[in-house]
């Protein structure tokens, strides 16, 4: 797997070199080669809730449509192939119909506390639910509430991390309530402490 040489196109490589960038990216192309997911690409996409995937259409223009659901709701199969439940939305079904003429999509994960994005160049296999139940009772977030329509399987071709940059730390409230909670803990203890001390004076007070 190599990302870079799956994403620099021949213009995309002119304007590297018209901005002196060319020659770092050259030394990528040939040595940055990776074989599979690895353990850090893995426990972070097993901690995602979201993400961002692209298709192309029979039209050409690219199309981009947000999935979500509870973590890990998105299956890593192998250290080679990503599975997931599609859920019942408006449907439209311009993802899936892209798919059917062109399986080629990219995703995008982004963990906005962490500031960390994952960029994935995947070919998707759309897979129904009566094809396949046992991939199905394998990838199915049994206790969300949603409606599964069909199944999802990504072949990953390639993925790099991203940079960094301009990703503004948001978190959720789940996130925000576990932060907080040895602060509760500590006002909890502080209360207790409190009342114990005003029975203590008030027994002293009638002696």
């Amino acid at each position: 797997m190599n990302y870079a040489q799956l994403a620099f196109s021949d213009a995309t490589k002119a304007l590297q070199e018209e901005f002196g960038s060319r020659k770092t990216y050259e030394k990528v192309e040939k040595f940055n080669v990776v074989y599979g997911l690895t353990g850090n690409e893995t426990s972070f996409i097993e901690d995602q809730d979201h993400f961002y995937m692209a298709s192309i259409g029979e039209n050409g223009y690219p199309y981009i449509q947000h999935r979500g659901g509870p973590k890990n709701f998105i299956k890593i199969l192998d250290n080679k192939t990503l599975a997931f439940v599609d859920f019942i939305g408006n449907k439209q079904y311009i993802s899936v119909g892209n798919i059917e003429t062109n399986p080629n999509v990219a995703l995008i994960m982004i963990s906005y506390p962490h500031k960390a994005r994952l960029k994935i160049f995947a070919k998707a296999q759309i897979v129904s639910i009566s094809e396949n139940p046992e991939l199905f009772e394998k990838i199915d977030p049994a206790d969300y509430k949603h409606r599964p329509e069909r199944m999802l399987v990504l072949n990953i071709q390639a993925y790099d991390w991203n940079c960094p940059q301009h990703i503004i730390p948001r978190y959720t409230t789940e996130e925000i309530d576990l932060a907080y909670e040895p602060n509760r803990q500590y006002v909890h203890e502080l209360e207790e402490e409190n009342k114990k001390l005003k029975k203590e004076i008030e027994a002293l007070k009638k002696l």
